[in-house]
């Protein structure tokens, strides 16, 4: 029942406030100011909530910690997507631009997001540290640590971009992009994220308790969640594309889009 619960839980919380944080950010732009007021007050709540749950050690303490992980979380997903907290340039990326001037140009499109959220990530590091529900945390660096990896690999290449999601405020964006075959960073990507699941799923399936049982399981979800965005993302009109690692003639051919990457290609 405890791993029932936890995967429905976990699913339904995640696919939720997803589609609420896009139902949101899809209202008009009047509506924005009050709606990112009153995420912005959740989000306290949630603060709140996770220095709470962090002394309890019970299946409720978990799934506090999960849910208030999750809006600490969201807010900051829409203060991106909504354009109040992004980075100084809002410009196109220069066609020219390659290699390592085309890495900065694009972390300078979004460096206040992935500040904020370091800046989040240490206070709630800071206000459970020594506690021994760590749950929230762990949630936070999931998410954040595989939203990061989505990031790179988008910027390096694959055949899915999900642009669609994009609002046309941050139409710009497009233009940092890259619609190719899979790069080398994704079977890697891939691969970790599928072993860390598993481990989480180990950890799950191991637990003696019902708090550790909900609480990696939550975090195993979750991963397993990420890992299936991950495949989305080499997902083309013709069906999944081959995720084997680049052949060794396209290396010698250069045609390996992180070496192109890193070589300034």
């Amino acid at each position: 029942m405890h791993y029932a619960l936890a995967v429905t839980f976990a699913l339904f919380l995640w696919w939720f406030s997803t589609g609420a944080v896009l139902y949101i950010v899809g209202l008009p732009k009047r509506m924005h100011g009050w709606s990112m007021l009153a995420l912005s007050a959740i989000a306290l709540l949630a603060l709140f909530g996770i220095a709470t749950s962090s002394s309890d050690v019970t299946t409720l303490g978990v799934y506090c910690a999960f849910t208030c992980a999750l809006a600490v979380w969201a807010w900051h997903e829409m203060s991106f997507l909504m354009g109040f907290v992004t980075g100084p340039r809002s410009a196109p990326c220069p066609p020219d631009s390659k290699g390592w001037q085309r890495f900065v140009f694009a972390s300078l499109t979004l460096i206040y997001h992935e500040l904020a959220i370091l800046v989040t990530v240490g206070l709630v590091a800071a206000i459970t540290a020594g506690a021994p529900n760590q749950f929230a945390l762990w949630t936070l660096l999931v998410l954040w640590a595989m939203r990061l990896c989505a990031k790179f690999n988008v910027l390096l290449g694959v055949p899915n971009l999900t642009e669609e999601f994009l609002p046309d405020r941050l139409a710009f964006l497009k233009s940092y992009f890259r619609k190719q075959p899979m790069n080398l960073l994704f079977p890697i990507s891939v691969t970790v994220s599928t072993v860390v699941a598993w481990m989480l799923t180990e950890q799950a399936v191991s637990a003696s308790s019902g708090f550790a049982i909900v609480g990696f399981t939550m975090l195993a979800v979750l991963m397993a969640l990420a890992v299936l965005e991950h495949w989305f993302l080499d997902h083309n009109k013709r069906g999944l594309v081959d995720a084997r690692p680049v052949q060794s003639n396209a290396v010698a051919n250069e045609d390996a889009p992180l070496i192109n990457f890193i070589a300034g290609r």
